[in-house]
């Protein structure tokens, strides 16, 4: 059974941080880009940062480029992203997914946004910022 498993979420004031952890079962985690989307009430999903699983190539959305920090454990199958300088705008549920076609090209993991089926997800994780 593939699994995604969230945890780390939680609520902290604007200027903290916080660490979520994707611990991953179930299928290839080498095999696999992984990282994380976000979607806010009312918002779009976005892709917010995920990993390479060849190169340890990475991306992140612009807005929080020098903020947050992406890495993966091979030996634990997990999969980190570090949030340090919260503000507000960074409020949503932040979801795991795993792309095995990302391993080959990273850009199309952003791209499970429109084609969900396509990857594994997880069950989300709430982040609250408060000002």
């Amino acid at each position: 059974e593939v699994r995604l498993v969230e945890s780390g979420g939680g609520l902290v004031q604007a200027g903290g941080s916080l660490r979520l952890s994707c611990s991953a079962s179930g299928f290839g985690f080498d095999e696999y880009a992984i990282g994380w989307f976000r979607q806010a009430p009312g918002k779009e999903r976005e892709g917010v940062s995920c990993i390479s699983s060849l190169d340890d190539d990475t991306y992140y959305l612009d807005s929080v480029k020098g903020r947050f920090t992406i890495s993966r454990d091979s030996a634990q199958n997990t999969v980190y992203l570090q949030m340090n300088n919260l503000n507000p705008e960074d409020t949503a549920v932040y979801y795991c997914a795993a792309d095995s076609r990302a391993s080959i090209l990273l850009s199309l993991w952003l791209t499970l946004k429109d084609n969900p089926s396509l990857g594994y997800w997880g069950q989300g994780t709430q982040v609250t910022v408060s000002s």
